[in-house]
């Protein structure tokens, strides 16, 4: 895991509503350019591969504080002033944060103190483990406050009738069960099959959290992309004379296609596993992406979501990749992680308790 980074897509979001309503310093960050121009690589300097093809490999990060969705009432573009201010309090958080506890503080009450972090819900990460990111998003010279483009309100679509219906039966069917019924009531993360929110993808997402790296390889042939979190990877086969499996056919993340658009890598993805269905989307989603190199130190990813039958109408984001100067590391989620089976047999116990209060007589009358 890299250097230790913050910012929750929560904070994101806070720090962002309340930088535009505060006094603000002109001062850009330091080390940081004023609105990078990100106007595309000469072309004598595009880093090609053999075949001529852009070169897309390295290692790369998508954190950022920029959240999806743009925090209501904002405008779609920041000003190098307010940049300053979100991305100063972030680092001045991140600091906060860095100082070294108090050894005699109280221990936090049994069940939290329903404050965020590790106090509040006893035994989460405490900030050393974050690296959600720390910088506003640049896209085109501009500094975006979300990473949704299309519509031009920044926010995802609405959801059509049969999505909410839909909803409505998988919540039905859900109440089957109890949480902890059973390992496949929980969610793919806690049982290290895949990564949570959508880094993966497609499309590939930040998750405000950490582990928001990636790994590409390319050859004429493929294009892998291999995510940090979980260790997730997606192989893309490249050429249009590929055609998408049989719809019975649903690996996870997908299946993908890709073929190259002059310099631009664009791919296909259908056929989504019925537990990787992004935001609730029916089993006829259509994620289309593209990627291309910007310049040495970044890439531009944009995605479009297709799905008549959960959205109102499709939608789109803008997501710069940053090059990654550090090493990507197995994500060892299972090697003694005992939390699901402790999870199941922690309710058992519980089911136990219950039963046998419900047998014991009632206690005499005084």
């Amino acid at each position: 895991m890299p250097r230790p980074l913050v910012a929750l897509a929560s904070c994101a979001v806070l720090i962002t509503a309340g930088a535009v309503m505060a006094p603000l310093s002109a001062q850009a960050p330091a080390g940081r350019a004023v609105a990078p121009a990100q106007a595309g690589a000469k072309a004598g300097t595009m880093p090609r591969t053999p075949d001529g093809r852009p070169d897309l490999q390295g290692n790369w990060s998508n954190a950022t504080v920029t959240p999806l969705e743009r925090p209501p009432g904002q405008p779609a573009v920041l000003s190098p002033a307010i940049v300053a201010r979100i991305e100063k309090g972030v680092q001045d958080r991140i600091e906060a944060l860095a100082k070294p506890s108090d050894p005699n503080r109280e221990a936090p009450p049994a069940g939290g103190d329903g404050s965020t972090g590790a106090a509040g819900n006893v035994g989460g990460y405490n900030n050393f483990w974050i690296d959600a990111g720390e910088r506003v998003a640049v896209v085109n010279g501009e500094y975006r406050t979300s990473l949704i483009v299309d519509p031009p309100d920044g926010r995802v679509p609405a959801l059509t009738e049969a999505a909410r219906a839909r909803q409505a039966e998988r919540v039905k069917r859900n109440q089957q069960f109890g949480e902890y019924d059973n390992p496949e009531n929980r969610p793919l993360a806690e049982r290290c099959i895949a990564s949570f929110g959508s880094n993966a993808g497609p499309p590939m997402l930040p998750n405000y959290f950490y582990n928001n790296n990636y790994t590409i390889v390319q050859t004429p042939d493929h294009v892998m992309i291999m995510t940090e979190m979980v260790h997730d990877a997606r192989i893309i086969r490249i050429g249009k004379h590929h055609t998408h499996p049989p719809a019975s056919v649903r690996p996870w993340w997908g299946d993908s296609i890709g073929w190259w658009e002059g310099d631009t890598l664009v791919i296909e993805t259908t056929n989504f596993h019925p537990q990787q269905l992004f935001r609730g989307a029916s089993d006829t989603l259509k994620v289309t992406e593209r990627l291309s190199r910007v310049d040495a130190d970044t890439l531009l990813y944009k995605f479009t979501i297709d799905d008549p039958q959960t959205f109102t109408r499709p939608w789109s984001g803008e997501v710069p990749f940053e090059q990654l100067d550090e090493l990507i590391y197995e994500y060892a989620c299972h090697e003694g992680n005992y939390a699901l089976a402790n999870v199941l047999s922690g309710e058992r116990s519980q089911e136990k308790a219950r039963e046998a209060a419900k047998k014991s007589p009632p206690p005499p009358r005084q």
